[in-house]
């Protein structure tokens, strides 16, 4: 009977076998040139349609803890990524009925489509499955000589919008279609220029929108998982908008800093209460600021991992860092403050979140998952960067190294354990 329930077991656990990369095709002649996915479907833990759709009610509300469990366990399958991105990033509360739902995808559709119409009326060139590479202003406003000049409209209608902010906009009009083209390029999707005009008018009316923070580069790289997963433009775009909520303060900048600094210094922290030695050490070779993690912040990992690896690794990071608040915060556009510790609330919780409100404490809860997430890759590398990083260029070569070659679910493992670790530590 035990020996029974062990060959049960390792039916349950196995993996489907199904190629994955198959719903991300890579273009035939890259294959060699990017990671492989150890991203696999594993029966029993992966969020799989099946049960996806059984963890709805009659009327639409969501099994919100059975969901999350799944996630952190293995990930989601291809098949309903987008769906359940939508609920991970909070454009959905799990407590909506269908019938809600589907009215306020509604509302946004038509905000969204009255957006593009502000950015078509300036640009002309919007909805035509074309997009901009060369300039079409210059820093005065006035159209530059030749056919691109051709392709600026009209001033909007938008009350307290200054013509600074539309030259502006239209300045970053040329470098978001500079990005696009190198946007994983390494995918069969992006082969098609119709696809890669909607990741750009994606990230130029998302720009238009929030002009406080407008374009950075970087930022192609969080919207394209997005307009790959939605058919719809709309859903993609409040997708992305969704995330940027989170990410935003990254791509701040000013004349002297960028946002994600912030996290790198939350990083200097950590490292110096978890592992002093090897902080120390990199202090001595001027990398105590931790610049060399500034990308992996910035773009949330895209460069070391696969892409199918790198969609598991934010949809495990955010089913972690979920709270059943952040859906209220969202809709009010209200920074999530610190919670009174609730039994039920804690349930819906991912485990990372669960771990920040049981501390209560602010300071604690500044790290992000994914500062938690560097310092794990820098702890796999302790032997390494203590023993052979002479300098800097040392250090960003061996952590350059790990492209392709990390487990994502191990070192978020020890991300959660090096969080607990260093809370720990701060209580003492």
């Amino acid at each position: 009977m035990g020996n029974a329930c062990l060959c049960l077991q390792d039916t349950f656990r196995r993996s489907s076998g199904e190629d994955l990369g198959k719903y991300y095709p890579t273009r035939p002649e890259c294959e060699e040139d990017v990671p492989k996915s150890r991203f696999k479907h594993w029966v029993g833990r992966t969020l799989s349609e099946r049960r996806w759709k059984a963890a709805f009610t009659e009327d639409g509300h969501l099994d919100i803890v059975g969901v999350l469990r799944r996630i952190q366990r293995g990930g989601i399958h291809p098949s309903i990524k987008a769906a359940a991105w939508e609920f991970l990033l909070g454009c959905y509360d799990p407590d909506s009925t269908y019938d809600e739902r589907n009215e306020l995808r509604k509302q946004r559709r038509e905000k969204y489509a009255e957006l593009k119409a502000e950015c078509k009326k300036m640009v002309p060139i919007f909805g035509t499955g074309k997009f901009i590479t060369t300039p079409i202003v210059n820093n005065d406003g006035e159209p530059v000589e030749g056919e691109a000049g051709n392709l600026n409209g009209s001033m909007p209608d938008t009350a307290g919008v200054t013509d600074k902010e539309v030259i502006q906009w239209k300045l970053s009009l040329s470098q978001i279609g500079l990005d696009v083209v190198r946007t994983d390029r390494t995918l069969v999707f992006y082969e098609s220029e119709a696809n890669q005009a909607r990741l750009w008018e994606v990230l130029a009316v998302y720009s238009w929108m929030d002009n406080k923070i407008g374009y950075v580069q970087g930022m192609n790289d969080i919207c394209s998982p997005m307009v790959i997963l939605l058919e719809d433009d709309a859903d993609a775009f409040w997708c992305y908008e969704h995330a940027m909520r989170r990410l935003r303060e990254n791509f701040r900048t000013n004349a002297s800093s960028m946002g994600v600094q912030t996290q790198l210094g939350t990083l200097s922290q950590i490292m110096k209460v978890v592992d002093p030695q090897l902080h120390q050490h990199l202090e001595n070779l001027d990398g105590g600021e931790y610049l060399f993690a500034f990308r992996m912040l910035m773009v949330l990992f895209r460069r070391e991992f696969s892409f199918l690896d790198s969609l598991y690794l934010w949809e495990v990071m955010w089913a972690m860092e979920y709270n059943p608040n952040m859906f209220k915060c969202y809709e009010k556009s209200e920074e999530p403050t610190a919670e009174k510790v609730d039994t039920e609330m804690l349930k819906k919780c991912g485990k990372f979140e669960r771990k920040n409100v049981e501390t209560g404490s602010e300071e604690d809860r500044k790290g992000a998952l994914a500062v938690y997430l560097v310092a794990s890759f820098l702890e796999s590398k302790n032997k390494k960067l203590l023993q052979e990083a002479k300098g800097l260029d040392d250090v960003v070569q061996i952590m350059g190294d790990m492209t392709g070659n990390v487990d994502a679910k191990r070192a978020l493992n020890k991300a959660l354990r090096i969080h607990k670790k260093y809370i720990k530590a701060k209580k003492s």
